[in-house]
């Protein structure tokens, strides 16, 4: 199993050194993500600090650009990277797409999967494959002159993953792209039942392999040494997981547990602006059934438990609470047991 992580980056200077450090610890790979600042920025700094690590985006959010603006961006870190960088996209949500980045909010899984097909396709002309020519319901790429064209990847195109919760979203990615981030806000029943049921409908119609694709499960962490460090480190992840039960989008992982009545309360709450009052509705059995909760010293046994037979890879994270030391204990020692079943 592939080790990554998810980190905040407040000031891309900073990811020279905290991505070395990452490295260093020995993830295989580390991820940005997108919400108080752009994803791609950090990875440029990164990628001057780093030599053998993965460098990818989780998520950043596609229907706020073009194809023609993801494929410039996917090119030119993938040979800052020197062929190491992952392009992980997702949908966001109707309101902030269309109230918060002004664009345009449509079928999104049908527009999700064209996408991807419209970047792969620039792709596909740059390296004198062929003619650009893409003409869609979404989006349309018709021209490509010399000025304008960079020529063939030295590296060769990078990988495009998406992240997504519903099931049809779930679906495009085994259909179209090279891996899937699944989101924190799951169970290891509903990971299962749903999102592993979907990507393979997805593999099917495309004719894939489950072999040529990878499957990243973020993973939310609640541990320390002592009790109270447990204790302190479950009541930031109960407010992270209000914030995500409140979003409608995200009931699946609550109705395959017989919890989705309370996705109606939080939204409501929400739009009052009670996020205090909310965490207190997240209880135990939920809050252990979708983050990884325990001692410092059994975490990463746990995360194994959690994942054994689902996942390629893991991204471990707190982003509201980042560890001061980056997990480095629990790296190493999924790592070393990686490298024993190896």
């Amino acid at each position: 199993m592939k080790v990554y992580t998810t980190v905040p980056i407040d000031n891309p200077v900073a990811a020279g050194p905290l991505f070395q450090r990452l490295e260093r610890i020995g993830y295989d790979g580390a991820f940005s993500y997108e919400t108080k600042h752009d994803p791609f920025l950090p990875l440029t700094v990164a990628a001057e600090h780093t030599e053998k690590m993965a460098l990818g985006t989780a998520i950043a959010i596609a229907f706020a650009r073009n194809p023609m603006n993801l494929a410039h961006i996917g090119y030119d870190l993938q040979v800052a990277s020197r062929g190491r960088f992952i392009l992980g996209l997702g949908s966001q949500i109707r309101p902030h797409i269309v109230n918060r980045y002004s664009a345009v909010w449509s079928k999104p899984a049908r527009r999700m999967r064209e996408l991807v097909l419209a970047i792969r396709a620039i792709w596909n002309a740059w390296e004198g494959k062929s003619a650009l020519r893409f003409e869609g319901e979404f989006y349309r790429h018709t021209l490509m002159t010399p000025a304008f064209d960079p020529g063939p990847n030295p590296y060769g195109p990078p990988k495009i993953f998406t992240a997504g919760v519903q099931p049809r979203m779930t679906e495009v990615a085994g259909e179209v792209a090279d891996g899937f981030i699944a989101h924190p806000f799951a169970t290891r029943k509903s990971l299962r039942e749903h999102t592993l049921a979907a990507l393979q409908r997805g593999l099917d119609k495309a004719g894939r392999s489950r072999d040529d694709f990878e499957f990243v499960c973020v993973t939310l962490i609640a541990t320390g040494e002592t009790d109270a460090e447990v204790r302190a480190a479950r009541d930031v992840v109960r407010k992270q997981l209000a914030f995500y039960g409140s979003t409608p989008a995200y009931r699946p992982t609550l109705d395959c547990h017989g919890w989705g009545d309370l996705q109606p309360q939080l939204n409501a709450m929400s739009k009052e602006g009670r996020w205090d009052d909310m965490a207190s509705l997240i209880s135990d059995e939920m809050l252990d059934a979708i983050a990884v909760v325990g001692a410092r010293n059994r975490i990463a046994g746990a995360v194994r438990a959690r994942l054994s037979g689902l996942a390629d890879s893991v991204s471990i994270e707190n982003t509201r609470a980042p560890d001061p030391r980056n997990f480095a204990d629990v790296v190493a020692e999924l790592k070393c047991v990686s490298d024993a079943v190896a």
